[in-house]
């Protein structure tokens, strides 16, 4: 199962406007993806509620994982935008 760490650099954290963009990311891609916190179960990112539910703030880190072994470009993209300025 691919898995890809990520240090979140969002100043809002995963709320409201950046959880609905990530969560628009993920919708998009050609696999299912998971996120948890290091310390969390892992939920749908591609469920706003469950993404918002996280409580993930600016420097949390978090982890996407997928059960499709050609996930790693959809969860570098993902990583990609959460460890951006949003």
């Amino acid at each position: 199962m691919p898995e890809r760490r990520a240090v979140l650099a969002i100043a809002e954290g995963l709320h409201a406007r950046p959880a609905a963009l990530f969560v628009n990311l993920a919708a998009q891609q050609p696999v299912a993806v998971t996120i948890r916190k290091a310390d969390g179960d892992p939920v749908p990112a591609s469920s706003i509620l469950s993404v918002m539910g996280l409580g993930a703030g600016p420097g949390d880190e978090v982890f996407l994982a997928s059960d499709d072994a050609a996930a790693q470009p959809s969860l570098d993209a993902l990583a990609q935008y959460l460890e951006s300025a949003g």
